[in-house]
């Protein structure tokens, strides 16, 4: 499976709209995967520590977005020290990277590189991880996220950085995952349905086609077929067909309307 952590207080306040759980679905979707759950959480350093402790023991790979930076509010870096029971240490990778940033943007300004003054001594706080960390790459800028155990990752909260990185480590990490969650879907608009009469029928094709799952989705005013329900299975490809046929009989037997069929 794959989870998300979405880290900030702009988040949870609403001052930054989340657009990490949409691309995430984009980006595994595009590669047969899919987000099994996601969790937000505030820069709070206790409850951090504990959905990256839960992402470390769950055996899921997980992408956490936010918090790696250096700046006080900055705390994911060390939470996942807490987690892990590890030291923060500076990264070689990581290290060479950023002082190479260093020196890059102090050739653009026309100034001489200081390794050893304080700004650059900041920027290299970026490179700390918990010690025994891979580092990710980062193509806008070189300042790398991290990996613990291979599969629970660490990015910045910038989407421009973070859903690059992310693709990489679906493709260099996890490609051996790619495919894994492909689903065939197959539904029916049922017109002026109440979900409560169609309820005995969802449970008859769950437990007569598992895994195959239903789903229902209501609307009251959709602009084009109003009040109705989208009813409809998912999961693999054969049996998705099967229990189809089976959920179209069913709605002809309770008398129900039905619209045009849906296939993703």
């Amino acid at each position: 499976m794959t989870g998300l952590i979405i880290i900030g207080d702009e988040i949870l306040s609403g001052r930054r709209e989340d657009k990490h759980l949409a691309k995430s679905i984009e980006l595994l979707s595009a590669r047969g995967l899919a987000v099994s759950w996601a969790r937000y959480v505030g820069d709070e350093p206790d409850r951090i520590t504990a959905d990256i402790r839960h992402a470390l023991d769950s055996g899921d790979v997980v992408f956490s977005f936010g918090g790696i930076g250096a700046t006080p509010d900055d705390h994911t870096r060390a939470c996942a020290g807490r987690a892990w029971g590890a030291e923060l240490g500076l990264h070689p990778e990581a290290r060479e990277l950023i002082l190479a940033r260093c020196r890059a943007l102090a050739e653009q300004e026309g100034k001489p590189f200081e390794p050893d003054s304080a700004d650059t001594q900041r920027r290299l706080q970026m490179g700390f991880f918990p010690v025994g960390a891979t580092i990710i790459p980062n193509p806008y800028n070189q300042i790398p996220g991290f990996s613990l155990l291979g599969r629970v990752h660490f990015l910045p909260g910038f989407p421009v950085m973070a859903w690059p990185m992310m693709a990489w480590a679906l493709d260099h990490l996890h490609a051996d995952l790619h495919g894994r969650a492909v689903q065939a879907s197959k539904a029916v608009i049922v017109y002026g349905a109440i979900e409560s009469v169609l309820t005995p029928l969802m449970v008859d094709i769950e437990a007569r086609y598992a895994p195959v799952k239903v789903f229902s989705l209501p609307s009251v005013d959709h602009p084009v077929h109003g009040r109705h329900i989208e009813l409809g299975v998912k999961g693999g490809a054969q049996e998705v067909e099967a229990a189809f046929a089976y959920l179209l009989q069913g709605l002809s037997n309770v008398g129900a309307k039905i619209g045009p069929t849906l296939v993703q």
